[in-house]
């Protein structure tokens, strides 16, 4: 749109939960198009860093036509079948990688795609599929606060029209998961998704500082769904802004549902 550069878009950090979340109805997913509804217009395109993208390099995919990855197993054959068939934009991909220099992040033409913890999200915000869709990857070789500085270096695409979607769970735990307890957490779960909540509302820059919480083994086993949340964290303080809770809660004990927003 021809005014673009002169709006900020706000960038979102979504706890997208169960690829399910696709085809359902339900207080998260009607959060997520409230917040693409009320976006002051649409975007050029959608950067998406998602949790299911975890290699040991960065990379942006720079694909014209990006496949829809289901990357999962044991769901019905609908989710299989759903396609988001959102163009890509080759030229976006080169204009992200000259922003955040001299960090390197690499030309994807053919290995990624849109995956669910992008297209989960997406078919709520922009159901039509009509904005073209990117995906970074999250970097398993670097630090926490590599996450955090490549996200304030992405701030720049927020004025050029670029809506930043990260997807992930603050809290994600599969193990632990309990069916007893559909709609609730964990106290250690609670006490790890409070700990995110006070860091994006006072100093998002030190949301790297989760990965030395007490609790942070048992909330990120494994750190790839909750890194994304240090992206929105490091655009959030490049911006000086601090984030706000779009909606919480929690599923199965273990998984932290919390969308953050700025």
């Amino acid at each position: 749109m021809s005014d673009s550069a002169e709006t900020t878009l706000p960038a979102v950090f979504v706890g997208h939960g169960s690829p399910m979340n696709a085809l359902q109805s339900n207080r998260y997913t009607e959060a997520w198009a409230a917040f693409g509804a009320a976006l002051p217009q649409q975007p050029r395109a959608i950067l998406a860093i998602s949790a299911h993208w975890y290699i040991n390099a960065s990379a942006v995919t720079a694909m014209t036509a990006p496949n829809t990855i289901h990357d999962f197993f044991g769901f019905p054959e609908e989710l299989f079948a759903f396609r988001y068939p959102a163009p890509g934009d080759p030229d976006l991909a080169q204009e992200i990688a000259e922003v955040v220099k001299p960090t390197w992040i690499g030309m994807d033409r053919d290995s990624w795609g849109i995956d669910h913890g992008t297209w989960s999200v997406l078919a709520h915000l922009y159901p039509a599929a009509d904005v073209p869709v990117l995906q970074l990857s999250v970097d398993a070789s670097k630090s926490p606060d590599y996450h955090v500085a490549l996200g304030a270096a992405l701030a720049p695409l927020r004025q050029r029209g670029v809506l930043i979607v990260a997807s992930g769970n603050v809290v994600h735990n599969l193990p632990a998961l309990d069916p007893n307890r559909p709609d609730t957490g964990f106290d250690w779960a609670e006490e790890f998704d409070e700990a995110a909540r006070t860091l994006m509302a006072q100093a998002p820059g030190d949301i790297a500082a989760l990965s030395r919480h007490q609790r942070y083994s048992l909330a990120a086993p494994t750190p790839d769904h909750l890194l994304p949340l240090y992206y929105l964290g490091g655009l959030a303080a490049a911006a000086g802004e601090t984030g706000r809770v779009l909606i919480d809660g929690y599923a199965l004990g273990s998984l932290s549902m919390t969308t953050h927003a700025i």
